[in-house]
């Protein structure tokens, strides 16, 4: 498996009085400059953030074979955690400091099957709906080349977070 990440990369949570202090898309900015290391998820599944801005994110992935189901083709659990990423992640984009969410449901079409064949794939995300305490996203995961691999939906609830 090829990853998108140096051998030496760390990950890591950041702490909550950084997390309450600074908006979403500070936080993204961050970890995308190299400022804040990338969450542990990314990388036990390969993804890496590429992009954000306000109420859009766009995050690469690389599957390899650690990732199949018996049948010899990417889990779909691998696929719905790049998307639910992508898909919430656009959303916090919008959080302001001392704001946090929690993916309520998803919804994950897939449209065909992945290998690691398939190469790195692209899921970029898009808010629909932002609200109080309710937000709604899209995403598409498509190839390099832009064929269409799964597309969801994605309901987030929005809370102050306690410190």
């Amino acid at each position: 498996m090829t990853n998108l990440y140096a051998q030496d990369q760390e990950f890591g949570c950041i702490p909550l009085e950084m997390a309450t202090s600074m908006s979403g898309q500070e936080i993204f900015e961050k970890m995308i400059s190299g400022e804040i290391d990338p969450p542990p998820i990314y990388q036990k599944m390969n993804i890496k953030m590429l992009e954000c801005e306000p109420g859009r994110t766009y995050i690469q992935g690389r599957p390899s074979q650690a990732d199949y189901n018996p049948i010899s083709t990417v889990h779909g659990g691998w696929i719905a955690t790049i998307m639910d990423a992508t898909m919430a992640s656009c959303i916090h984009t919008l959080l302001p400091a001392g704001n946090g969410f929690s993916t309520v449901e998803f919804k994950v079409n897939l449209v065909r099957p992945l290998t690691e064949d398939t190469g790195d794939v692209f899921c970029e995300g898009k808010v629909i709906h932002f609200g109080r305490t309710i937000a709604t996203s899209e995403a598409r995961l498509v190839t390099s080349k832009g064929k269409l691999l799964a597309h969801g939906v994605e309901t987030c609830s929005i809370f102050l977070i306690k410190k």
